[in-house]
């Protein structure tokens, strides 16, 4: 029998499993909720159990995986296997990660933060098209990113490579809970969008449902901003082109710097599929020179949900072929 992966997406409602192939194919997925009370201290537990519990269930041993890998918010120490800061799980302390599922499963574990291992989801099985030089650009409640050049995902000297939320796009701008102004995380975030929206509503006095409903005290979501504007809300689509401003300038800074095959966007807000994408590229195009221009593409993700999971699976595969 061929040695499968598990790959493993936690986040702070639910933890997602999967039982893939070394193509990377998803056989088998499930996933439980996620437990943050006592300070985090069942997520671990909870996540042995539900592994050996389903290696059981599908009459395999342990020995028929190659590995285990896991995305994971907060700060990550690859070598040691260890995450700290992950405060939506109530980790606030160093947690042994590795340590602890290696020994309760004997299979050989790996993590990395989770918007570095969607990343390699995207890259591998995505729209990267498995091609050496990919950046992924995760727009949810934060902004995060990865950055994979020349078949590396680079890390940095501290873990901060790719915080591409923490990009400067408006100097002066709104305030980040990073403690900077101007980041694109305050801008094109799920709730960036939204602060945008308020913010130019002040000054607009045009006829407009979205600054009426802004008026009226609704909430308003980024959704919300994005189906005003294809309806052709005229101040909708003022504040969705602010938004695809700052997200061109940062990408196309990106592609300055980088060069990579593709720049692909994904998480909540690039629901707005095309509609997004061709603003950002019109910027990108404005903010790239030439050589950049032609050969680097701003692309829409495409796993939804998978990445994380597949990349944790291809992240596993890496790690093993290194040791």
């Amino acid at each position: 029998m061929d040695k499968k992966l598990i790959g493993i997406d936690l986040g702070g409602t639910t933890i997602k499993f999967a039982i893939l192939t070394t193509d990377g194919d998803v056989q088998q997925k499930w996933s439980i909720e996620t437990n943050i009370l006592d300070e985090g201290s069942h997520i671990v537990p909870d996540i042995i159990e539900s592994i050996n519990h389903r290696i059981s269930l599908y009459e395999m041993k342990h020995e028929d995986f190659i590995g285990i890998g896991m995305g994971t918010p907060g700060s990550v120490d690859i070598e040691k296997g260890t995450v700290v800061g992950a405060y939506n799980l109530n980790w606030t302390k160093k947690q042994a990660v590795k340590t602890k599922i290696e020994e309760a499963t004997g299979i050989p574990f790996v993590l990395d933060n989770d918007a570095n291992v969607a990343a390699l989801g995207e890259r591998w099985k995505g729209a990267g098209e498995n091609n050496p030089d990919v950046v992924f650009i995760t727009l949810g409640t934060g902004v995060g990113g990865g950055i994979i050049a020349e078949g590396n995902l680079l890390h940095g000297i501290n873990g901060c490579a790719g915080e591409i939320g923490h990009v400067t796009v408006d100097p002066g701008g709104f305030e980040c809970t990073c403690g900077k102004r101007g980041c694109l995380e305050t801008v094109s975030s799920a709730t960036g969008v939204v602060r945008v929206a308020r913010h130019m509503s002040e000054e607009y006095a045009g006829d407009s449902q979205l600054k009426q409903a802004i008026d009226d005290g609704q909430d308003v979501s980024s959704k919300d901003v994005f189906d005003y504007a294809q309806a052709d809300d005229p101040f909708a689509l003022m504040v969705v082109d602010r938004v695809c401003y700052f997200l061109g300038l940062a990408i196309g800074n990106l592609g300055n710097t980088l060069n990579p095959s593709s720049v692909v966007i994904g998480g909540g807000v690039s629901a707005a599929g095309e509609f997004l994408r061709s603003r950002v590229q019109t910027y990108f195009e404005e903010f790239t020179f030439p050589e950049v221009r032609t050969s680097t593409q701003v692309k829409l993700a495409q796993l939804g949900n998978e990445a994380g999971v597949i990349g944790a699976a291809s992240l596993a595969l890496q790690f093993m072929e290194k040791e």
